[in-house]
């Protein structure tokens, strides 16, 4: 400090003791804020860095559930085909030659005859004792309870 200048003496009358009792506190400790110089800093957060992170935040959980989203259309776009599939042989075994009552559950052969009609036996390409009588084997199909064919091997 300058030697020369002294200080200024205090006038009470001028303090304002409402707008100081607004910035004091009984129990200084329990305030949520730094209340000395020695307390820890309290910078105010921007709403911008609030926004970026939340936004952030907002955009993986996003990202995420699509994904999840995604995964689930893969499984029932490979459902759907699966049935699709399903379909299409039990059109075929339908349109050919049955000559006994399928059983739910059971498993048959698809062939088809040198003269290009497909037929369904009970016997399956292994099992012939002498050469196969069809030109070529399709699949071996299991019926199922809505009366689809499962594939479970085909040629």
């Amino acid at each position: 400090m300058d030697k020369d200048k002294k200080p200024t003496p205090i006038d009470v009358d001028k303090i304002d003791l409402d707008k100081m009792k607004e910035k004091t506190a009984d129990l200084p400790g329990l305030l949520d804020y730094a209340h000395s110089v020695g307390g820890f800093a309290v910078v105010p957060t921007e709403k911008g860095v609030i926004r970026g992170r939340a936004l952030k935040m907002m955009e993986g959980q996003t990202q995420r559930q699509m994904d999840q989203i995604f995964e689930q259309m893969k499984l029932l776009a490979k459902q759907a085909n699966g049935l699709k599939e399903r379909a299409e042989v039990s059109m075929q075994i339908y349109n050919a030659d049955i000559n006994f009552d399928p059983v739910l559950g059971e498993i048959y052969f698809l062939y088809e005859k040198k003269d290009g009609v497909r037929t369904l036996s009970l016997i399956g390409p292994d099992e012939w004792k002498k050469e196969m009588p069809f030109k070529e084997f399709i699949a071996k199909v299991q019926l199922l309870a809505d009366h689809t064919w499962d594939i479970l091997e085909s040629n």
